[in-house]
């Protein structure tokens, strides 16, 4: 294939999954589709995960999914990524209608990892709130594991997890190991390891075809931070670049929709608002764009832009 039309940037279409507590947001508002599942709780706009993988939509790589993408042009994704075995980062947009479980996520080389799966670092953008909307992360004040453990067991894990009440445009950082929750009547992005390993340890004894969800909680208690949570919460700007977190697993920032894709990484946009008449314009490709859209620019495919007003979270290694 002729290489500078392999630094296209590429559309791609989401891996999508329903739950007990999601909405139809992301449908009505993103454009997300839902392929006829009852609800759309989760999005996987830039995903190279085995359980569900964002495809290519047109182009040199029209159809293919982005693992298999990553794996046999390697050199698309930057220097960063030359050693990993499979895509190392996740982008999703997440609608909670009702709460989500009291949950963590373990760290890289915890024990009760499953082969084959990495720890889960992890932040969230707040896209929309309801007036008094929640998350919850870490603890009041510091406990023992005795504690934790009685908690779950009693059901009173909720008088010891730290609500943040938010609004739109606040950030968070969330080390995995830290006790959470998204609360209900919030709208996010994710971005976040590559991991689909979650240890549920309270689920407001609600139930699921029947049945209540199954816990984790002895991996729970292996892996989690028993003291309060220091938050990273920023009030972004809406125009401008302003960089979120940069750590050893992702860079995060949000743009006006323009930058550059260098030899050392891919970048991901996935435009949160987007007028009408929008183009990005990136590698003598001028394609465009909406709000919703989840956009792959190459490793080494130079400067882009966007021609009309946006929105826009970007990520890279």
């Amino acid at each position: 294939m002729d290489e500078a039309h392999d630094r296209r940037p590429m559309r791609l279409m989401p891996h999508v999954t329903e739950a007990v507590w999601g909405g139809s947001r992301l449908a009505a508002e993103y454009g997300i589709d839902p392929g006829g599942r009852e609800n759309c709780a989760e999005a996987w706009m830039l995903s190279g995960h085995p359980r569900g993988g964002s495809i290519v939509q047109g182009g040199a790589f029209d159809g293919m999914t982005l693992e298999a993408l990553f794996r046999e042009r390697r050199e698309l994704f930057g220097e960063a990524c030359a050693g990993m075995e499979r895509f190392p980062v996740l982008v999703k947009l997440i609608d909670a209608r009702e709460d989500l479980s009291i949950q963590v996520h373990p760290d890289d080389g915890d024990s009760v990892l499953l082969p084959g799966e990495s720890g889960k670092t992890e932040c969230w953008y707040i896209l929309d709130a309801e007036p008094g909307a929640k998350l919850y992360l870490g603890f009041r004040e510091t406990i023992t594991k005795e504690q934790f453990a009685n908690a779950i067991m009693k059901k009173t894990l909720m008088g010891y997890v730290q609500p943040f009440e938010v609004e739109e445009e606040d950030f968070f950082f969330i080390p995995a190991g830290t006790l959470h929750a998204i609360g209900r009547g919030i709208l996010l992005a994710e971005v976040q390891q590559s991991s689909d390993t979650t240890y549920r340890v309270y689920d407001y004894n609600r139930l699921e075809n029947g049945q209540p969800r199954p816990l984790h909680v002895d991996q729970a208690k292996a892996v989690t931070d028993l003291g309060p949570y220091e938050p990273i919460r920023e009030r972004m700007k809406i125009f401008g670049t302003k960089k979120l977190i940069s750590c050893e697993y992702f860079t995060v920032e949000e743009c006006a929709g323009r930058g550059e894709a260098e030899e050392d990484s891919f970048v991901h946009l996935l435009f949160l608002e987007a007028d009408d008449d929008c183009v990005l314009d990136c590698a003598d490709e001028e394609l465009p764009v909406r709000k919703g859209d989840s956009i792959l620019i190459p490793a080494g495919a130079g400067k882009y832009s966007v021609d009309g007003g946006c929105r826009v979270l970007e990520t890279r290694m």
